[in-house]
């Protein structure tokens, strides 16, 4: 009863609270504006391997691992 009781709070948690954001995106009319936060994060991604890249050439120059 305790368990069900936790798990069903859990999903109220989640659902309720943490994807509110997400309705705001669902409610937009338009496909690039609600996928705004799709792009940001293949942005992030893509910087980051960058990043990655550079890293990998520098330690190669070195031959440090």
């Amino acid at each position: 009863m305790i368990a069900n009781n936790f798990f069903r709070a859990l999903g109220d948690f989640h659902t309720n609270f943490l994807f509110k954001p997400y309705d705001m995106f669902r409610a937009i009319e338009g496909w690039w504006e609600s996928n705004v936060i799709n792009e940001v994060f293949i942005f992030i991604g893509f910087v980051l391997f960058l990043y990655w890249l550079g890293q990998l050439q520098r330690f190669r120059k070195t031959s440090t691992e």
